[in-house]
């Protein structure tokens, strides 16, 4: 299982605009879809990875325990589903109803969302605030497969409890690490050269 760190994206950076289909649905969900929320979460993440299965449940909780405070969740796939089929649109379909995610999961067919948001892994995670500046980025926590440390998603609630409170978010945030995203043959982004 290969191991892939956020990017860590400038804290400030605005949210990149989206319009992407829901498989689950059928729809088109926007980043615009979010306007009044004051908060929103872009995860990316996908079905198969280790790290992903790992939180899965705990993603669900968190998106049941913050949409009611007013937070936006939506999670992205963007893996070559060529290649990983178990990340096909209707496998996320699938995915979406086993699991109950309280969320729109968007398929990025081109990776274009994924390179705008300069994610590296899933899962990788972007927390805006009501002007959709980036104040968040970085681990749902410190559990990974194997290492025997619950997981709580004690970093990102912290993150977004200081959020919607008010109060500064803390600058010093730890990387997600998960699986590398699964990018098309030649098309894997070379973020040192990007803004």
């Amino acid at each position: 299982m290969a191991r892939t760190a956020s990017t860590m994206l400038p804290l400030g950076t605005s949210a990149s605009d989206f319009s992407l289909p829901e498989p689950a649905t059928g729809k088109t969900v926007s980043l615009g879809d979010f306007r009044e929320a004051p908060a929103l979460l872009v995860m990316v993440i996908c079905n198969h990875c280790p790290f992903v299965k790992h939180l899965r449940q705990g993603l669900v909780q968190f998106a049941r325990d913050y949409r009611s405070k007013g937070v936006a969740i939506v999670a992205i796939s963007a893996n070559d589903a060529a290649r990983y089929p178990d990340d096909s649109p209707a496998k996320m379909a699938e995915e979406a109803e086993t699991f109950g995610y309280p969320f729109p999961y968007l398929h990025d067919e081109s990776q274009s969302v994924a390179k705008a948001y300069r994610a590296a892994c899933t899962p990788d995670f972007f927390l805006f605030d009501a002007g959709r500046k980036l104040a968040y980025r970085g681990q749902f926590d410190g559990s990974r497969p194997g290492n025997n440390v619950p997981v709580t998603g004690g970093d990102l609630r912290a993150a977004a409890d200081a959020l919607l409170t008010g109060r500064p978010v803390p600058s010093a945030q730890q990387p997600s690490i998960g699986c590398n995203i699964k990018w098309k043959a030649g098309e894997e982004p070379d973020y040192s050269v990007l803004p």
